[in-house]
């Protein structure tokens, strides 16, 4: 399974339902087909990333959010390629990631940022994104 996919697994195991319910589990092909599970109703609930519970297309839906220490930590990365063809638009993008708007906007979809930024330069690496059950 994906990162979204063990995670939901391992919360699962620590909420100690994963034995009543894994024949019951439909997976995604990634986080955004399993919440299109949940959006459709072909799914009657779904463990999917917080970023997805509140987009418009979720938000107005019944969520709880799965508390961070149920399960390992989910992390992104975000970097500029070595061969990007638009390098300076790629690292003025990373920039505004990296500012206050940025983040602001990144929080606002359940991400949440170490306390000191690496390096400039250097991947940036979230703390967790949540998972919302």
């Amino acid at each position: 399974h994906a990162p979204y996919g063990r995670a939901a697994v391992a919360a699962l195991q620590k909420a100690g339902i994963y034995e009543s319910v894994k024949d019951k589990l439909v997976y995604g092909e990634n986080i955004s087909q399993a919440a299109q599970f949940v959006q459709s109703g072909n799914a009657q609930a779904g463990i999917v990333a917080l970023s997805l519970a509140v987009s418009p297309a979720m938000r107005d839906g019944k969520r709880w959010e799965i508390p961070a220490e149920m399960h390992p930590a989910i992390e992104e990365v975000a970097i500029v390629l070595k061969d990007a063809k638009n390098k300076d638009s790629a690292r003025a993008f990373l920039e505004f990631v990296k500012s206050a708007a940025g983040r602001a906007i990144l929080a606002k979809y359940g991400f949440a940022f170490p306390e000191r930024d690496q390096e400039r330069g250097k991947k940036i690496t979230p703390r967790r994104s949540r998972a919302h059950g």
